[in-house]
C-alpha cells in the first residue's frame, strides 16, 4: 500500500476515533466547572472542545480517502458524530440552566427564554440525528443508495461550531487568569444574547430543513411500506409536513416581533425573510408530494382546504399583522417627535386589513393565473414595508431632518403597499418558482446579502431589491403562464408567448 494511503489511514483513525474521547473530556471539565467554578478548568474544557470541532471539520475529507475501506470510515464518521452531539448538546442545555441559577441568579425573562430555546434546539439536534439514521438505514434496505445534500452538509459543518459556542457561553466563569487565551474565550462567553438568539434560530431552521429534506427524499419508501396501497392514508400522513412548515412560517413572524421589541430591526427583517422562505417551502413541498391534486378523477377539487386555511392564517400573521405591528412599534418609539400628529395606529391597521383582504381574494379567486400573483403578494409587501424601517432605526442617532424623512418614507410605503397589494390586474411573477429555475442568481443574491448584512447598507440593498420586484411587471408581463408556472429550468430558445 502506498505511503500516502497509510498516512491518510492513520490521520483518519486519529481524527475520527478520538473525537468521542475529546468530547467526553469536555464533559468531565464541564462537571468540574459546575462543582469547583475554576476558570482554569473552564479554559481547558473549551480548548478540548475546540480541538474536537477542528477534528470534526476535517475528518470527512480523510474519511472519504480511508483506503481500503472508505465506506466503513464514512459510516464510522456518522456514528461518532451522533455520539459527540449526544454528549455536547444535552450538556449545553444543562449548562445554560446552571448559568442562570448559579452564575446569574437574578436572571431576566429573556435569559429564561434563551435557556428554553437551547433546550428545544438540543432536542431537535438529537431527533434529527436519529431520524436521519433511520431514514438512511431504511433506504439502504430498500436498495437505495443514500445521497448527500447541500443542506445536510451545511448542517454537519455548523453543528460542532454552534455546540462549542454554546459550551463556551454556558460554562463561562468570570474573573479568570490574565492570559490572552482566556481573554478570547471570555469574549465568546459574554456574547450578547441577541446574537445567540439569531445563531440558534438559524441553526434550528437548518435542522428542520434537514429533516424535511430526508422526508422528501426517503419518505416515499417508508410510506409504501406503511400505507400498503391506501392512498388516502398516505395523503393524510404527507399533509403533516407542509403544514408543519406553515406553522414555522407563523412562528418566524412572531419571532420577528420579538427582535423588533429588542430594537434589532435588521435581525427582525432576516427573520421575516425566513418566514417567506418557509412560505415558499410549504407550497413547493405540497406540490412535490402531489397534495395539490385530487386523489382521483372522481374526487372534486376543493377550492378551500384545511391546508389552505392554515397557510392563509400563517401568512396573515407573518406578512400582514407582524409588519404592521413592527411599523407601529418602531415609528412610535424611534421617532416620536418626527411622527407627532400622524395616525400610526390607523396606518398600521389599514395595512393589516389590506393584506388580509388580499389573502382572502387569493384564496377565493376562481380564475388564477398559473405562475403569477394578482397584485403584489403579501410576503413581498411585508419585506417592502419593513426594509425602510431599518434605515429609520439607523437614523435614530442622526439629525431631526433625516429622521423626519425616513419616518414619512415609511408611512408612505405602508400606505402605498396597502393599495398596491389589492390592484389585481397587475401580474407579479412567482418569485419562489423563479428561484428554483435560477439557482445561480439566488446564490449570488445570498452571497451579496451576507456580505452586506453586517454593514449600514443592508437596508438600502433590501429596499432596492424590493423596488426592483415592485416594477418587475414591466418586464415579466410577456412571459406565458406555462413558463411562469414551471419550477424547472427552461431551455434556451423557447418562445415567450
Amino acid at each position: 500500500m502506498p505511503n500516502q494511503f497509510l498516512i491518510s489511514r492513520r490521520l483518519t483513525a486519529i481524527l475520527v476515533y478520538t473525537r468521542p474521547a475529546l468530547a467526553f473530556g469536555a464533559l468531565i471539565c464541564a462537571i468540574a466547572v459546575m462543582w469547583l467554578q475554576d476558570p482554569v478548568v473552564y479554559t481547558l474544557g473549551v480548548a478540548v472542545l475546540f480541538i474536537t470541532v477542528v477534528f470534526d471539520l476535517i475528518d470527512g475529507w480523510f474519511a472519504a480517502r480511508f483506503h481500503p475501506h472508505p465506506t466503513l470510515a464514512q459510516l464510522a464518521d456518522r456514528i461518532l458524530d451522533k455520539v459527540v452531539y449526544s454528549i455536547i448538546f444535552p450538556l449545553v442545555a444543562v449548562g445554560v440552566t446552571w448559568r442562570l441559577t448559579v452564575i446569574n441568579p437574578t436572571y431576566t425573562r429573556t435569559e429564561l427564554l434563551h435557556a428554553i430555546l437551547v433546550l428545544i434546539l438540543s432536542v431537535t439536534v438529537l431527533i434529527r440525528d436519529n431520524f436521519a439514521h433511520f431514514m438512511r438505514g431504511f433506504a439502504i434496505r430498500q436498495g437505495q443508495e443514500p445521497e448527500g445534500s447541500e443542506l445536510n452538509r451545511l448542517r454537519t459543518m455548523v453543528a460542532a461550531p454552534v455546540g462549542a459556542l454554546l459550551y463556551t457561553y454556558a460554562f463561562y466563569i468570570p474573573e479568570g487568569p490574565p492570559s490572552r487565551i482566556y481573554f478570547w474565550i471570555s469574549w465568546l462567553g459574554n456574547i450578547p444574547q441577541r446574537g445567540l438568539f439569531f445563531i440558534e434560530i438559524i441553526f434550528l431552521i437548518i435542522n428542520l430543513g434537514s429533516i424535511a429534506g430526508y422526508t422528501r427524499k426517503y419518505g416515499p419508501y417508508c410510506l409504501d411500506e406503511l400505507c400498503m396501497g391506501e392512498d388516502r392514508l398516505r395523503r393524510q400522513i404527507l399533509t403533516f409536513f407542509p403544514n408543519a412548515l406553515t406553522v414555522m412560517n407563523a412562528l418566524m413572524g412572531l419571532l420577528a416581533v420579538f427582535f423588533a421589541y429588542q430594537g434589532r430591526i435588521r435581525e427582525a427583517y432576516l427573520i421575516l425573510i425566513g418566514a417567506a422562505l418557509f412560505d415558499k417551502l410549504d407550497g413547493t413541498l405540497a406540490r412535490r408530494l402531489g397534495l395539490t391534486e385530487p386523489i382521483d378523477s372522481q374526487s372534486p377539487h376543493k377550492q378551500v382546504t384545511l391546508g389552505g386555511i392554515l397557510d392563509d392564517l400563517a401568512d396573515a400573521i407573518s406578512f400582514c399583522i407582524v409588519p404592521a405591528w413592527i411599523f407601529h412599534l418602531v415609528a412610535g418609539a424611534v421617532a416620536p417627535s418626527a411622527t407627532a400628529g400622524l395616525p400610526l395606529g390607523w396606518i398600521a391597521l389599514a395595512y393589516a386589513a389590506a393584506g388580509i383582504t388580499r389573502l382572502v381574494y387569493f384564496t377565493l379567486d376562481k380564475n388564477p393565473i398559473p405562475g403569477f400573483f394578482k397584485g403584489l403578494p403579501s410576503p413581498a409587501g411585508a419585506l417592502l414595508v419593513v426594509a425602510p424601517l431599518i434605515m429609520l432605526n439607523q437614523a435614530a442617532g442622526g439629525g431631526l431632518g433625516l429622521l423626519r424623512f425616513w419616518s414619512l418614507f415609511c408611512v408612505g410605503t405602508m400606505l402605498f403597499a396597502a393599495v398596491w397589494m389589492n390592484i389585481y390586474p397587475l401580474r407579479y411573477l412567482h418569485f419562489g418558482r423563479l428561484m428554483n429555475r435560477r439557482p445561480l442568481f439566488v446564490s449570488l443574491w445570498l452571497v451579496l446579502a451576507l456580505l452586506l448584512v453586517f454593514t449600514p447598507y443592508f437596508g438600502y440593498f433590501t429596499l432596492g431589491c424590493m423596488i426592483l420586484y415592485l416594477v418587475s411587471p414591466l418586464w415579466t408581463w410577456r412571459i406565458s403562464p406555462e413558463i411562469a408556472a414551471s419550477e424547472k429550468r427552461i431551455p434556451k430558445g423557447r418562445p415567450k408567448r
